[in-house]
C-alpha cells in the first residue's frame, strides 16, 4: 500500500482574510459543530460580528445544554497582547461564560496567561486557547485541524468547588465519583458524544440537536437503577408528535419505552431503565457505564430523525 505524506500548509493560503473568510467558514453549521466536538460543547444560536461597545467580537453562540454564552475570537496570526485584552473585554461586555481564542500559533507567555486564568477563576467561566492548522496529502484538498493548547481542568475546578462546600453529603460525593469515572469510560470509547463536566447532580445531559429536548441519564440509587431517556423541557406538542411515531421509534430500538406526558408539569419524558446501580458496590461500574453509553447512542439515533 502506498502511503502519502502529511504536509502542513500556510493557513493564509486557505483563508486569506480573518473576518470574511475564516470567521465565515467557522460559523457554518458543519464547522462550528466540529469546533464544539473539540471543546466538548454543543454550539448553537451562532452570531457573527457581535458589537461590544465600539468593538466587534468574531463569533458569539451558546452551549445547547447549559445555555452558557460562548465567545469565539479568531486570530490568523501568532497570539499578542492586544487580542488577549480584547477577549477579556468582550467576555466582560457580553457576560460570556466560555471564551475561545483561536490562533495560528500560541506564544508561551499567552498560553501561560490562559492557564493562569483557568486556575484562578471558578467553574462558572472557562478559557480555551486553540491553534488552527491546515494539512494536505499530495494534491488533496486542505484539511483543517484544531489543536487545544490550553483548556480548563474541569476536574480540578470541580474538586476545588467541592472542597469549599462543607455541606456536601455522602450521596453527592458518590455522584461526583460516578460521573468522573463515567467520563473516563466515555473517553476510552472514543467519545461518541460530548462529555459534560463531572458534578454532584443526579443527572447528565447529552445534546440531540434540539433546544427543546436532550437525552438524559439519571442516577436512581434508591431503586438501584439508571434511567436513560429523552427529556422534553416544555413542549407537549413535541411529546405528542413523538408519541404518534411510538411504534416506529420502539421498533428501531428493539424494546418498549415508558412514555410520560406529565400533564401537570411543563416537562415530559420518554425513558427506559438499566438495573445494577449501587453506589456502595462499584465493581460493575465499567460494565454499567458501557451499557449506559451504548443506550444513549441508540436512543439518540432513534429520536433524532423526528426532532
Amino acid at each position: 500500500m502506498k502511503l502519502g505524506k502529511l504536509q502542513e500548509i500556510d493557513i493564509r493560503t486557505v483563508w486569506k482574510h480573518e473576518q470574511y473568510d475564516f470567521s465565515k467558514w467557522l460559523a457554518s453549521e458543519e464547522n462550528i459543530q466540529e469546533l464544539g466536538d473539540t471543546l466538548n460543547l454543543s454550539l448553537t444560536d451562532v452570531e457573527t460580528e457581535k458589537f461590544v461597545g465600539s468593538y466587534r467580537c468574531d463569533i458569539l453562540c451558546k452551549d445547547e445544554l447549559t445555555g452558557k454564552i460562548v465567545l469565539i475570537e479568531n486570530q490568523l496570526e501568532p497570539t499578542n497582547h492586544d487580542h488577549l485584552g480584547k477577549i477579556i473585554t468582550y467576555a466582560s461586555g457580553l457576560d460570556a461564560a466560555v471564551v475561545v481564542w483561536v490562533v495560528s500559533s500560541a506564544r508561551d507567555e499567552h498560553a501561560s496567561a490562559i492557564e493562569w486564568l483557568n486556575k484562578h477563576t471558578d467553574d462558572e467561566i472557562s478559557f480555551f486557547l486553540l491553534e488552527v492548522h491546515a494539512y494536505k496529502i499530495g494534491d488533496s484538498d486542505p484539511a483543517p485541524m484544531f489543536k487545544i493548547i490550553e483548556q480548563p481542568n474541569d476536574f480540578a475546578k470541580t474538586v476545588k468547588a467541592v472542597a469549599k462546600n462543607t455541606d456536601l453529603n455522602e450521596t453527592q460525593r458518590y455522584r461526583l465519583e460516578f460521573w468522573t469515572q463515567f467520563n473516563d469510560v466515555l473517553e476510552l470509547k472514543g467519545k461518541p458524544f460530548n462529555k459534560r463536566k463531572a458534578s454532584t447532580d443526579h443527572w447528565y445531559s447529552v445534546a440531540i440537536g434540539s433546544s427543546e429536548a436532550s437525552i438524559t441519564i439519571d442516577l436512581v440509587n434508591k431503586e438501584h437503577k439508571v434511567r436513560v431517556g429523552l427529556w422534553i423541557t416544555d413542549s407537549k406538542e413535541l411529546f405528542d408528535s413523538l408519541y404518534a411515531k411510538k411504534d416506529q421509534i420502539e421498533a428501531s430500538l428493539g424494546f418498549a419505552l415508558s412514555w410520560y406526558r406529565l400533564d401537570d408539569k411543563k416537562a415530559s419524558s420518554v425513558c427506559t431503565y438499566i438495573p445494577g446501580l449501587d453506589f456502595k458496590a462499584q465493581q460493575n461500574y465499567p460494565q454499567l457505564m458501557n451499557k449506559i453509553i451504548d443506550l444513549v447512542i441508540k436512543m439518540r439515533n432513534a429520536f433524532k430523525p423526528y426532532l
